[in-house]
């Protein structure tokens, strides 16, 4: 089951915020303790991949990225804008060109 992977996964971020240590016997007692059936198997490859991991680092990453994301947000909106406004004046432009040629085709008979 997918989730019960995330299960693990979020097992481990709670004892790093509680400051224990990450390893195979502390996430079989924290996974007990909620009443989840525990798979060894998937707790040995989270752990071995966790050695791998500085999650100071990740999670650091991990805030910083949404408010970068936000700052740049607005910065792109007017941008976006202009795009729109100056596509809106080609369509105003290209519609007069046409009801002026119009109009001169009138004239002559074409």
């Amino acid at each position: 089951m997918a989730q019960e992977g995330k299960a693990y996964i979020h097992l481990a971020l709670a004892i790093y915020y509680a400051g224990g240590k990450i390893d195979e016997e502390t996430l079989k007692k924290a996974a007990e303790a909620i009443g989840m059936q525990v798979d060894e198997a998937k707790i040995k490859m989270l752990v071995a991949s966790l050695e791998e991991v500085n999650l100071e680092e990740v999670l650091k990453q991990a805030v910083a990225a949404p408010v970068a994301a936000a700052a740049a947000a607005p910065a792109a909106a007017p941008a976006a804008e202009e795009k729109a406004e100056e596509k809106k004046e080609e369509e105003e432009e290209k519609k007069e060109e046409e009801v002026d040629l119009s109009g001169l085709s009138g004239m002559f008979g074409f």
